[in-house]
């Protein structure tokens, strides 16, 4: 019975947490700004902190996973989550509300998807790739349904009550879930001593870094694609409608990866994801405004791909053993790079628009380059 939860519980928890931290603010941005008397991009500056914390504390997270078991990790990160959103509900200044804002970064270094990836590894080992695949899937939906629940509670109340809101969905729904729902870990697993450290070699290397391109493009698209569509000429209201399909397309190629990719080699997923969004940015560059949604299509299938590589391809090149340090490792310079992605890149796009998407295009394309020799280390362990 518990096994049959195991997927539901872990895909729930996702949407929740991604809901309330990582697209908390672009509902709730403005109302808390002009509640602060501060600019918006303060408050985005807060959510940066949070990105940074969340990089210092996964390598972290990846070792109590190893000693503990992915399962209380999963719940410390739920109650973190839940902490810093009633601090963020109940702050009386601008450095309250900071710091709850950036304390949301604990729950994102240990309660997003490395950790509920590595509790399936934990149960499934070598087959796990199909449950990778249906908590990303789920997941995915953070987004899509955080937003509008997130404005809706806000509109019922402000955006303190929506940030209470969520903190006790983490506390009343997906904590009690998480320890009651999931079996625990074996003992045996919990009594391996692990051997040695994991060394930092030619297909760690390689992995870090695609994985990094893809979350600075990922993160740099999600925050800037709307003004990116507007500056190829698109008006503001078909910019919107067009980002949105970003979200859509993602799930969609989540959804086509449970279902048919499964069975092909996750290196050859990894080299199509990469090429999706050169060739979006292509098509909006040379064809202008009718073909500037092929720049969010693209992304959106291409970054959907590459979001269930990161859990999917550590375990088909090293194989499950010690996986949730590793993987914590390869995600490490990723999260340091997703914090310094909105503002290098708008930096691009202040320049010009061709230059920016040449960046991200050209990100993609190096990742394509990292992806070459993978297959060579495959499922060797230290």
């Amino acid at each position: 019975m518990r096994e049959r939860l195991l997927i539901p519980v872990l895909g729930l928890g996702q949407i929740v947490a991604f809901a309330s931290s990582y697209y908390l603010l672009g509902v709730l941005a403005d109302p808390v700004a002009a509640d602060f008397r501060m600019r918006p991009a303060t408050v985005f500056s807060a959510l940066s902190a949070a990105f940074l914390l969340s990089a210092l504390i996964t390598p972290a997270a990846g070792r109590a996973i190893e000693r503990f078991g992915g399962q209380l990790v999963q719940a410390f990160a739920h109650a973190a989550f839940a902490t810093a959103l009633v601090i963020m509900a109940t702050a009386i200044n601008s450095e309250m509300l900071w710091a709850g804002i950036t304390l949301l970064g604990v729950g994102m270094g240990t309660g997003l998807y490395g950790t509920a990836f590595a509790i399936v590894v934990e149960r499934r080992g070598a087959d796990a790739r199909r449950g990778i695949t249906a908590v990303s899937l789920i997941g995915a939906l953070g987004g899509g349904l955080g937003w509008p629940i997130t404005k809706a509670m806000s509109e019922a109340g402000d955006w303190r009550s929506a940030c209470l809101a969520w903190a006790f969905t983490h506390l009343l729904i997906c904590l009690p879930m998480t320890l009651l729902a999931l079996s625990p870990r074996q003992s045996d697993a919990k009594n391996v001593t692990p051997e040695g450290r994991i060394s930092w070699d030619r297909p760690m290397v390689q992995l870090a870094a695609l994985f990094a391109g893809a979350w600075f493009v990922s993160t740099a698209m999600g925050a800037h694609l709307p003004r990116i569509l507007g500056a190829l000429g698109m008006k503001a209201s078909d910019a919107a409608w067009a980002a949105g399909m970003m979200a859509g397309c993602a799930i969609s190629a989540r959804l086509i990866d449970l279902i048919w990719l499964h069975r092909a080699h996750p290196l050859a997923t990894v080299r199509l994801a990469c090429l999706f969004h050169p060739v979006g940015a292509s098509a909006a560059l040379l064809g202008g405004v009718k073909f500037a949604p092929l720049l969010a299509v693209g992304q959106g299938f291409g970054n959907g791909l590459l979001s269930v590589a990161s859990g999917v391809l550590p375990l088909k090149v090293f194989g499950p053993e010690r996986y949730a340090v590793r993987q914590a490792m390869l995600l490490t310079p990723a999260r340091y790079l997703q914090a310094a992605a909105p503002a290098t890149y708008a930096i691009a796009l202040d320049r010009s628009t061709a230059l920016a998407l040449t960046l991200s295009g050209g990100l993609c394309l190096m990742m394509l380059v990292l992806s070459v020799g993978l297959n060579r280390g495959e499922t060797t362990a230290d």
